[in-house]
């Protein structure tokens, strides 16, 4: 949560787009007349920062934060999200929901369930629109690319979606900001982290895993700085399987 602040933070600095784009569309949530829906859906591949985007959240609007378990029963959902609020569940379903919908109604703060679709393959997503009918509060809900279509399944979410954020892929700038944020010890030349970008086809985890081992390579070498000369014919972190050679 820190280092997803940090970027949020850095003096002159744009944050990540996605983190930016999070933080946006739940705030207008926050600040929403009260006649308008209060959902909030952030989706897209592995990959691309959408839960760094929720730990923003978490520190810059003081969001409430859960990830979902594919083993979680409808009383586990109420169970963790009273643990992240500080609150001892109750005994009943019925009375854990009253603490969860009080909690958010009176504190003002934002929910995110993360990995959502689990939610969706329980058949359990209708709590979201039991905490969301009780509280009124904004919440964020957060999955893979599919998520939106599942969602269509169940039409008391769906149209209570005040606004869908497709997670984008990391542009130029959002590697600068990771290559910043995380290149302390040996700096990474712009041709390289150029090269990086593109062999990393907009993947912020792949960039993160291609700039440290840039990083390492040059702690070893001694350097103070990797460029593309520096680096050489060393491949990248594709996220590709290596393919076994034959005997």
């Amino acid at each position: 949560m820190q280092e997803a602040s940090a970027i949020v933070n850095q003096p002159g600095r744009a944050p990540l787009t996605n983190v930016g784009l999070t933080l946006g569309a739940l705030s207008g949530a926050m600040n929403r007349p009260s006649h308008l829906p209060g959902l909030v859906v952030l989706y897209g591949p592995s990959g691309l920062g959408k839960s760094t985007a929720a730990c923003a959240a978490v520190t810059q609007l003081r969001a409430y934060y859960v990830e979902a378990k594919s083993s979680w029963t409808r009383k586990a959902v109420y169970q963790s999200i009273l643990t992240v609020m500080g609150i001892v569940p109750a005994k009943t379903i019925y009375e854990m929901e009253a603490q969860v919908t009080e909690q958010l109604a009176v504190s003002g703060r934002p929910l995110i369930i993360d990995e959502c679709d689990h939610l969706v393959a329980r058949g359990s997503i209708e709590i979201v629109r039991d905490i969301y009918q009780g509280s009124n509060a904004a919440i964020l809900l957060i999955g893979e690319e599919h998520l939106p279509a599942n969602l269509a399944r169940w039409e008391r979410i769906h149209n209570r979606v005040l606004e869908w954020v497709p997670a984008q892929y990391a542009d130029l700038d959002d590697a600068r900001a990771l290559r910043d944020l995380y290149c302390k010890r040996v700096a990474v030349a712009d041709d390289l982290l150029e090269y990086i970008h593109s062999q990393s086809k907009g993947i912020a985890r792949r960039i993160c895993v291609n700039i440290e081992r840039a990083q390492q390579t040059g702690l070893e070498l001694g350097r103070k700085e990797m460029d593309m000369a520096a680096w050489g014919k060393r491949p990248l972190y594709t996220g590709d399987a290596p393919v076994r050679g034959a005997r």
